[in-house]
């Protein structure tokens, strides 16, 4: 501050780059290293030290992030055609429980009910329901590949079982999802009951 209480600037002052010498001192190990501080300023014939290792990393990296995508989106096809098959599964018990027609049950064909079943079911029935379902509804099928009905019957004459099996293939295939190429076979099981 100057007498009369006004301020005195001082002009900006430009301070030169320090350069420190490169100098290679040996490290913990041994090896030599540049000194802490020192600048690898010089050209070398193969480029900066670091050159091309940023795109290497980036590469695999990138190479990893779509096995990886590969991987999950075909798990996850296989995952909803497994729930398209359970869909398929239900509604094919659902028919085979109600699959005595009304005339069968009018006309006096029906079986007499057990323990306090309305509805006596046969394991002939449940087949010829199932399949019979399949002819009416092809849509069913859409999506869904090799699909087998394993089991379509009924153990107490009220519970209507099926149980299907279909080959489920992997939407992308990689060298990762290559030993599933060929398909996973994917179950399912349903039962309904006949009241």
């Amino acid at each position: 501050m100057t007498a009369g209480g006004a301020r005195r600037l001082v002009p900006d002052v430009q301070v030169p780059d320090v350069l420190v010498p490169d100098v290679l001192v040996p490290d913990v190990l041994g090896h030599e290293a540049l000194a802490p501080g020192a600048r690898d300023d010089a050209p070398s014939a193969g480029g900066g030290r670091e050159d091309g290792r940023i795109m290497l990393l980036t590469s695999a990296f990138v190479a990893f992030a779509l096995l990886l995508v590969t991987v999950v989106v075909s798990a996850t096809e296989v995952h909803l055609e497994r729930k398209r098959l359970y869909e398929l599964a239900d509604a094919l018990a659902l028919a085979a429980a109600d699959s005595m027609t009304h005339e069968t049950f009018y006309t006096g064909a029906a079986t007499d009910p057990v323990d306090g079943a309305v509805l006596t079911l046969t394991s002939g029935g449940v087949r010829a329901e199932v399949t019979d379902y399949l002819a009416r509804n092809p849509e069913a099928l859409a999506g869904l590949h090799g699909v087998t009905v394993t089991d379509a019957s009924t153990t107490d004459g009220r519970t209507a079982t099926v149980s299907l099996a279909a080959r489920a293939r992997p939407a992308m295939v990689s060298w990762v999802t290559q030993p599933w190429s060929d398909g996973i076979i994917i179950r399912a099981e349903s039962r309904a009951r006949a009241w």
